[in-house]
């Protein structure tokens, strides 16, 4: 079998079946495991860190890790990082087979800490018996220094490894998000695969192929090919005189003003940087509140009616907003602080006075936007409430960089129009 740990909502198991391959996933998350098996992959829903490893011994030949990263994540408060030390120890102390767990743990200042060596006692057990053929390991680039432990003990067992940080932008994944790797292998070299996107496109050499642009968010959401489309505002109502299409306030998705035909490529020219909050519609013109009801409203001409979109990653002040022709920063979620929501800018905002017509209300992304972010597809049956659901997405590896990781280890070739964004 491969061995799946922490396996959460799918993301390895969606590349290990694009791949033609299976996994047994161990989860704990309620609302994971029933995603899991609406995706018809195999679960035992269990606590990895109480599961017993001889079941598995002599009939596990890849092991896949995944640990929580909460302890370690930036969006939390990173008491991983004060627990580093007592982590190490537990990782050394396991690798000779000396299980002092309950111990260490007393001394965690966050339990989940310790969650990054039970990768461990799992390769010790199966070691006695020369397994696994390979190890691919995954987290937040502050576990680095941990996984150089793991890559240290796995070198002394045989192992050819490496460990490194890559960003899943250089991979097709609509998402810069950076993580901490470990590859391991007794049968091949370990290296890291070749990347196949670049922040700009570089052409074909005449020692390889080139690396095609990373992919934005408006090209994996199919918001439109090579034009890629933003929602259209019409001063005084919308095209042919209709409603507005995002009247102030509005919480619809995006993908229902494209429903309706309200989409318009973008205009010629017009660059959509991507930018730190601070600057944003509001501070510049104000909001209708701190304008007073007798305040001047913010006017377009016929020439400045659109809207450029940016995703804003949470609540707080220094949030990352990248817009729509960029990849999305890293998703996070599981605090109301921590809120991926669409906003609104005019790409072209003009100083002549016309109807007045107020920025649309910034909108949340949906689950399955998310998700598509994340390079699931969109039909992928997450369970739970919205809250449930996002936490899922937040914590999941990115089936496409799965996929990358782990097809040279199966013998197989990726080919990433498998991982279709938005089907």
């Amino acid at each position: 079998m491969i061995l799946d740990l922490f396996a959460g909502p799918g993301g390895w198991s969606r590349a290990l079946h694009v791949l033609g391959q299976r996994d047994v996933g161990l989860e704990w998350d309620q609302w994971a495991c029933k995603t899991r098996a609406a995706a018809g992959q195999t679960t035992i829903r269990t606590d990895v860190a109480m599961y017993p490893t001889w079941p598995l011994v002599g009939r596990t030949r890849g092991l896949i890790a995944s640990p929580p990263c909460q302890a370690w994540s930036m969006a939390g408060k990173r008491l991983g990082l004060l627990d580093q030390p007592l982590v190490h120890a537990a990782v050394e102390d396991l690798a000779a087979g000396r299980d002092t767990r309950e111990r260490i743990l007393t001394a965690c200042r966050d339990a989940r800490s310790l969650l990054a060596a039970e990768p461990m006692r799992y390769l010790y057990a199966l070691h006695v018996v020369g397994e696994p053929d390979w190890v691919v390991m995954e987290e937040v680039p502050d576990v680095l220094p941990l996984w150089k432990q793991y890559a240290a003990v796995l070198r002394r067992w045989g192992f050819s490894v490496w460990c490194g940080i890559l960003n899943s932008a250089d991979f097709g994944v609509p998402q810069t998000r950076r993580r901490a790797i470990l590859l391991a292998s007794r049968v091949r070299t370990a290296h890291p695969p070749a990347p196949t996107h670049a922040r700009l496109a570089e052409p074909d050499l005449l020692f390889g192929p080139g690396r095609a642009r990373w992919v934005s968010m408006a090209d994996a959401l199919g918001w439109g090919a090579t034009d890629r489309p933003v929602p259209t505002v019409c001063a005084g109502g919308g095209p042919g005189g209709g409603p507005e299409p995002f009247p102030s306030g509005s919480r619809k998705s995006l993908s229902d003003a494209r429903e309706r035909g309200t989409w318009t490529p973008r205009p010629d020219g017009v660059v959509l940087q991507s930018r730190r909050e601070g600057a944003g519609w509001a501070a510049r013109h104000g909001t209708r509140e701190n304008r007073g009801a007798d305040g001047p409203a913010p006017t377009f001409t016929a020439e400045a009616h659109r809207w450029s979109w940016s995703l804003r990653s949470n609540n707080q002040t220094n949030a990352t907003v990248r817009s729509v022709e960029e990849p999305a920063g890293t998703l996070f979620f599981g605090h109301r602080a921590n809120e991926c929501t669409w906003v609104a800018e005019p790409s072209a905002p003009s100083t002549e006075i016309a109807d007045a017509v107020d920025a649309p209300a910034p909108i949340r992304i949906t689950a399955r936007e998310a998700g598509v972010l994340q390079t699931f597809p969109a039909t992928y049956p997450w369970a739970g409430n919205k809250s449930q659901m996002f936490s899922q997405i937040g914590n999941a590896v990115p089936p496409l960089l799965a996929g990358h990781l782990l097809a040279p280890h199966l013998g197989v070739t990726l080919d990433a129009d498998d991982f279709t964004l938005a089907a």
